[in-house]
């Protein structure tokens, strides 16, 4: 990949984040997160996360900058996050990244929020290089992929409803856990044993489709069930169960596929893949069957700017640039 500096700015949820790269080497990487604004209320808040991407995006640019011991006339490209993602968030970023690249005359590279997650592992592993599995594991999707080029994957198994962290944060509102849920749920199975029966995170008789409704509903009507009828029960023991049912389906398909197509590496991307129970079973599976894992560092799983910086290197090589009037789009396939 080429040295080229590059930087990145991801706006889509509640982080605002700029980072600056020069291939694969990560100058600057600064975050700005208004997740304990949102924790008041449960939950992100679109016009809340708007107002702060708002007030963050210039600061958080100049901060990567200025660590990454730059001038904005020495950066090569812009790359931005325009989907998939919170409407008014994502034109925050576009928006300031459009009037950045168009002022200094270098290219803008429109970033699938996605993509960027995948692209995380090249800054963890110089040496990765298609191909290789990604299991894919955040608030929005749920895929294990065969990435054959840098530019070119192939979906082998994805979810038929919710996503895996849409299930953790639905399952962390009924625990009584606060916002964000993913990582609480996870604090407190650490407490629990997985004891309970409920249904593993993948249709039953099928190899490609995961579902975490009937999970979800399966850990609602569990507790609901117990506080009606006045019986204790250990929300331990329930985080643990759940945690299990969703993510044990999860690794040992990516590990089935790695072995079936013959693909010695598995990699893994999106905010669940921060989830330690998840990175444990990965390396137990892996090493097992004599695969190489790269991980993510758990600050690339979530949101960043070092992951849209990385893919925007990707799309530089590929020569993918974004015109000026692209627009920000709340919902984007995987391609």
């Amino acid at each position: 990949m080429e040295e080229k500096f590059i930087l990145g700015i991801e706006s889509s949820c509640d982080e605002t984040a700029a980072a600056v790269i020069c291939g694969r080497r990560l100058l600057s990487n600064v975050i700005f997160s208004s997740a304990t604004e949102q924790a008041k209320y449960g939950g992100v808040v679109p016009e809340i996360a708007s107002r702060a991407h708002t007030e963050a995006v210039d600061e958080a640019v100049k901060q990567a900058l200025n660590e990454a011991g730059l001038t904005v006339k020495e950066l090569d490209a812009v790359a931005v996050t325009y989907g998939a993602g919170l409407l008014g968030a994502l034109l925050v970023g576009l928006s300031f990244a459009k009037s950045l690249a168009y002022s200094l005359n270098i290219p803008l590279i429109a970033v699938n929020h996605i993509r960027g997650h995948l692209a995380a592992a090249y800054l963890c592993d110089n040496n990765l290089k298609p191909p290789y599995i990604t299991l894919l594991a955040s608030g929005g999707h749920t895929a294990i992929i065969h990435i054959k080029t840098y530019t070119e994957f192939e979906v082998l198994a994805s979810t038929s409803d919710d996503a895996a962290g849409e299930a953790f944060d639905k399952v962390a509102r009924v625990l009584g856990l606060p916002y964000p849920g993913g990582p609480n749920v996870q604090r407190l199975a650490e407490g629990g044993e997985a004891v309970i029966d409920f249904p593993p995170s993948l249709v039953r008789g099928s190899n490609t489709q995961f579902s975490y409704s009937g999970l979800k509903t399966s850990v609602i009507n569990y507790c609901h069930t117990a506080e009606q009828k006045g019986e204790q029960f250990s929300k331990a023991d329930v985080a643990a169960s759940f945690q299990k049912a969703a993510i044990d389906p999860l690794v040992k398909k990516t590990v089935e596929n790695a072995v079936k197509l013959n693909v010695g590496t598995v990699t893994a991307g999106g905010g669940v893949s921060a989830n330690g129970y998840l990175r444990e079973r990965l390396k137990a599976e892996c090493k097992k069957h004599n695969l190489k894992l790269v991980l993510p560092e758990k600050g690339f799983c979530t949101d960043n700017g070092a992951m849209i910086a990385m893919e925007g290197l990707i799309q530089y090589n590929a020569g993918n640039f974004a015109k000026m009037n692209i627009n920000a789009c709340a919902q984007i396939p995987l391609k």
